[in-house]
């Protein structure tokens, strides 16, 4: 079985941003591990898996309901960085780095909904 979504940028974006975020998780209080830790990570793997079981449901409207989960979850991650950010668990340059992944993220996912909406029709 051919696995197209790791050709996709979108999902190549979100293994990196889920890099990003494990890497600096790394460095949050361990009295976070079971909160915000544990969120933040949650979401984020949730990107890249949604835009992979997306690509295999076998219709477009199926591939984008998984998409906007993945919106949905991007979105967490992007107010969970906020938060950590403000607790001074993310250093300003890192969460800089993370905005910037998390806005790309949100512009391939949403030109892929495009796409495929417009092969629907």
């Amino acid at each position: 079985m051919a696995k197209t979504f790791e050709k996709l940028d979108a999902w190549k974006n979100a293994i990196d941003l889920a890099f990003h975020i494990y890497k600096i998780t790394q460095d949050f209080p361990k009295e976070e591990i079971y909160g915000l830790t544990s969120q933040i990570k949650r979401a984020v793997v949730s990107i890249s898996s949604n835009i992979a079981e997306g690509s295999g449901v076998g219709t477009n409207a199926g591939y984008i309901h998984h998409l906007k989960i993945a919106i949905g979850s991007l979105n967490e991650v992007d107010s969970l960085s906020i938060i950590a950010n403000r607790l001074g668990y993310i250093a300003n340059e890192d969460h800089k780095r993370i905005h910037n992944l998390i806005e790309k993220q949100g512009k391939l996912l949403y030109g892929l909904i495009s796409y495929l909406g417009k092969k629907n029709k």
